[in-house]
């Protein structure tokens, strides 16, 4: 590995669009640390990634133990806070503890890992974090309550944080449908062609989609404070 790697933090980086971030960010020629909850199938994830891969046991859900499981990281170059989880609750049904899960995870958890490494974030304008967010914020389902409020809530988390911690840049990415991610790939026959056709193109975004997109979030010296969705344009139909 070159002298100039840098290291990555990839929060949620076991599994679907994370762990792709990680194998792309290593293929660069970087460090990526990825985190999951089991500490054992992480380090054995890591592992298998080669070389250029550490494995930490977290659990962004609960908030006060992040800075203690974060202390054996170096210096950091670029943050990820991919880590998300889905639920369905709807207001005439709702589910108290399942929407408190939720809330702590993505907005005090994301907030308290950028916290936890704030000594260890290079002060720099090549330094970047991305927050995963989803267009549920904006495109709300049946049951997606609290999911497009957290998500709406990441827009800005994405401003006070760009202001705060400037030169260093943070941005969000917005997903979309991702029709190769182990969420969507693995739904019922018939359910992704309907959202197909509702696509400019006929096509589904990929997990290579996003993971390009957040290396461009990270990479690109002149991008912070952007909300940035990725879903090849089915909104607008």
């Amino acid at each position: 590995m070159a002298d100039n790697a840098r290291t990555i933090v990839i929060v949620g980086g076991t599994s679907g669009i994370g762990l792709e971030l990680a194998r792309d960010t290593i293929a660069r020629g970087d460090r990526a640390v990825i985190t999951g909850r089991d500490r054992a199938r992480t380090e054995a994830i890591a592992e298998s990634l080669g070389p250029g891969a550490t494995g930490v046991a977290l659990d962004i859900s609960e908030p006060e133990t992040i800075a203690g499981q974060l202390g054996s990281i170096g210096q950091v170059h670029g943050l990820v806070l991919a880590a998300i989880e889905r639920d369905q609750n709807t207001v005439r049904d709702y589910h108290i503890a399942r929407a408190t899960r939720l809330v702590t995870l993505k907005l005090i958890g994301y907030t308290e890992t950028v916290h936890a490494l704030i000594d260890r974030l290079e002060p720099s304008v090549d330094t970047g974090i991305v927050l995963f967010g989803g267009r549920a914020k904006d495109l709300p389902y049946p049951g997606s309550t609290t999911v497009s409020s957290i998500n709406g809530g990441v827009t800005g988390l994405v401003n006070t944080l760009a202001l705060e911690l400037a030169p260093i840049r943070v941005n969000a990415l917005h997903p979309g449908i991702i029709g190769d991610s182990p969420f969507w790939a693995n739904k019922p026959e018939g359910v992704l062609e309907q959202y197909e056709r509702r696509t400019p193109g006929g096509k589904l975004a990929t997990m290579a989609d996003v993971v390009d997109a957040v290396q461009f979030l990270l990479r690109n010296r002149g991008v912070s404070a952007v909300n940035l969705y990725v879903d090849r344009g089915w909104s607008i139909t």
